[in-house]
């Protein structure tokens, strides 16, 4: 048995590691020059210091800002394309970087649950067990009426008496409204939790996958609900490792290395890349949609899931990378704004030791995607000039825009299985079906899930 793995991010490498470390060696494609897929760190050639006449992309200088030299990091600076956040109750993945080399403990800056907007709405956890914890956090949330507090745990018994299910899927803001969440209560508690977990607005997001992340990080353990803010950049944090872990154990690891086509030989499928073709006894396609779609469309017998994968519709994740002196903070790693274009800030300095590096996070549609992103990171420097007083100028400035960041999770949405009409071509990925939302935890699922099955058909 030989199965190889199509993409090099946190799906395909948590098939990887599970396949690996059950004694069956594997062989893993990625096109790019990095692991981690939508999950990655970005390494960024930072000189120790410019003039308006030497910046090098891909920073850039405010405009009327930068006259003379400024001082950047002495180091080549590594930036996520993302700032994902893990919670206690990712389970699957938490497990596999431990599996992988990791320390949790080490890897993580972990918070209890917390979710404060500036100046307008703040809820802390207090050290009750679950789910005792949620319900005193409601009671005790500042920014809220009484009658809002009230309103939201009434709303949280609710969904804990019909076990989080509901009979029939429908919108996030439908069922809020429907258990008479009022609009303030929206704004400033729901919509901010359902726009992390799910990057798709509460008009349009489906309740049901939401129910699903409150359920596994609310109603468990206490710590389920912990907030994790990686130290490291994401492809440290897994991928690589995981790639180290597969090489130790007799599999290979191929970057700057994409499959061009998926063709079925037999009772064996060939995979054909501009390094040549080999054949494997089973393939896991864990690329991206669009990149799937194109490689399944070409296979008569997968033409119809490349059709359910075209037709997902997606959504943008925009995050704003503003260096200021190290001697700039926020009041804590993680930050919410109210009524702002930059919707989560994160203090990379109390994070990662990023002293003065804030990352600003628009997750979704909105209005930010019409706009240029030299103005829209002015934007963002304002809303903190105006919010948070810090009047100094950014020295250097980075938008790292992903359009396609995660599929948009709307209700009753048919999303594609991870089996095929192929026994032995499989496919993972977090848009793929399951409870979950576009999350890491959903796409290390569905690699262990697709790794399972082969698992299965070697040792049934």
């Amino acid at each position: 048995m030989n199965p190889a793995i199509i993409g090099g991010g946190y799906a395909g490498m948590a098939a990887a590691v599970t396949l690996s470390t059950r004694g069956i060696p594997v062989t893993v494609f990625e096109s790019a020059k990095q692991l981690g897929g939508r999950a990655r760190g970005v390494l960024c050639s930072n000189p120790s210091e410019y003039d308006d006449s030497t910046l090098a992309p891909p920073f850039q200088l405010p405009p009327g800002g930068g006259k003379g030299k400024r001082l950047l990091p002495e180091n080549h600076l590594i930036l996520d394309n993302g700032q994902h956040i893990l919670l206690g109750c990712y389970r699957h993945t938490l497990k596999l970087i431990e599996q992988a080399g990791g320390n949790i403990g080490d890897d993580f800056l972990r918070l209890p649950l917390q979710l404060t907007l500036h100046n307008r709405f703040e809820l802390k956890a207090p050290a009750l067990p679950a789910p005792l914890h949620t319900l005193a956090s409601l009671m005790r949330a500042r920014g809220l009426s009484l009658a809002q507090r009230l309103s939201a745990v009434r709303f949280m018994l609710a969904l804990r008496a019909m076990h989080f299910q509901l009979p029939r899927d429908t919108a996030a803001l439908d069922l809020l409204r429907a258990h008479s969440q009022d609009d303030a209560l929206i704004r400033l508690l729901w919509e901010p939790i359902c726009i992390a977990a799910l990057n798709t607005p509460a008009h349009k997001a489906s309740a049901q996958v939401l129910l699903n992340v409150l359920r596994d990080s609310l109603n468990g353990a206490r710590s389920d609900s912990d907030i994790l803010l990686p130290r490291i950049n994401f492809s440290t944090l897994f991928p690589e490792r995981a790639a180290e872990h597969v090489r130790q154990r007799g599999g290979k690891v191929f970057t700057s290395c994409g499959v061009e086509a998926i063709a079925p030989q037999g009772e064996q499928i060939e995979l054909l890349a501009a390094q040549g073709s080999q054949r494997f006894s089973h393939v896991i396609c864990a690329a991206s949609p669009a990149v799937s779609a194109r490689l399944f469309r070409a296979v008569p017998q997968l033409a119809p899931i490349a059709a359910q994968i075209e037709a997902l519709s997606f959504q943008p994740i925009t995050t704003i990378y503003l260096q200021y002196p190290e001697s700039v903070r926020l009041p804590q790693a993680m930050l919410g704004l109210d009524r702002c274009f930059a919707q989560w800030l994160f203090d990379r300095g109390q994070i990662a030791g990023q002293h003065g590096l804030i990352a600003a996070v628009i997750s979704a549609e909105g209005p930010h995607q019409e706009w240029e992103q030299e103005q829209l990171a002015q934007q963002v420097a304002q809303e903190l000039r105006e919010q948070l007083g810090i009047t100094a100028t950014p020295l250097w400035q980075q938008v790292i825009a992903e359009k396609r960041a995660t599929f948009s999770c709307e209700p009753g949405l048919f999303r594609p299985a991870h089996t095929t009409p192929l026994s032995n071509v499989l496919l993972a990925g977090d848009y793929t079906a399951g409870d979950y939302p576009a999350t890491l935890e959903g796409a290390v699922r569905s690699g262990i899930q697709c790794a399972e099955e082969i698992l299965q058909e070697s040792h049934p």
